[in-house]
């Protein structure tokens, strides 16, 4: 059974301040739990449904010590979906480092995402995309946003976000920088280098003038006709698939 103040501490962590001051987040239903499991995070509580231990006993078994049953409705209670029927965690954050550009590697560098749906979607596609570091920053989104853990399905899991300096970041790592712009080299045609840096504006502003005077190769997705633009992580899922098609 789930205690009055347990409940009082996972609900605290749907707000950034609580977050922060217990460096903690929440991870709500089964594929997100299942994907922190196994990963290298630490939980520090589990609450699961009794259907839910059933079946995964053996997965649970390394975490019995921080582990408690819950009913169905105790777990809708407590988490950020409508309704939850199988599991949530209680998770330590990882401290945000300063992350370094390897050899034949390529990040993502966001400028300004705020819409923590947007940045989800951003970290699920660059893991779908074999993407594992993104530099961002200090304006964008908490990643730790219940709505951004839930919009990744588990790829925070293995796509590690810092927040950093973009322009110090950038110039330290010395590599090719790719922004998408209005107008530039179609991304169709774009001859990605082993190596850089592919930059994801603001969702209204798009690039800010200080990152984009970084900008070595200027590109843009061409469209037909009608929008006006198109959704920062739409945007990146299409630059990253011709990455992946046209990276020498």
């Amino acid at each position: 059974m789930i205690s009055k103040s347990q409940v009082k501490f996972i609900k605290s962590l749907q707000l950034k301040k609580y977050r922060k001051e217990e460096q903690c987040f929440v991870v709500d239903g089964e594929k997100g739990v299942e994907e922190v499991i196994n990963s290298d995070f630490e939980i520090k509580l589990l609450a699961v449904t009794q259907s839910f231990l059933d079946r995964k006993l053996k997965l649970l078994e390394k975490w019995r010590k921080v582990l408690i049953i819950v009913s169905e409705k105790e777990l809708t209670n407590i988490s950020s979906f409508q309704t939850n029927e199988s599991a949530l965690a209680v998770v330590k954050q990882k401290p945000n480092r300063v992350l370094d550009l390897d050899a034949n590697e390529y990040a993502l560098a966001l400028d300004d995402i705020r819409d923590p749906g947007n940045l989800g979607t951003i970290i699920r596609t660059a893991d779908w995309f074999g993407i594992r570091k993104i530099i961002a920053s200090g304006q964008t989104a908490d990643c730790y946003n219940p709505k951004v853990i839930n919009a990744t399905m588990g790829s925070f899991t293995r796509v590690e976000l810092a927040y950093a300096d973009l322009k110090q970041t950038i110039s330290k790592w010395k590599a090719p920088v790719y922004g998408t712009f209005m107008t530039g080299e179609n991304v169709r045609n774009v001859p990605f280098e082993k190596r850089g840096v592919i930059v994801i504006g603001n969702e209204a502003q798009g690039i800010s003038p200080e990152i984009q005077k970084m900008v070595t190769h200027r590109i843009t997705i061409p469209g037909i006709a009608g929008a006006e633009s198109l959704n920062a992580a739409v945007a990146t899922g299409i630059v990253l698939d011709n990455w992946s098609r046209l990276k020498k």
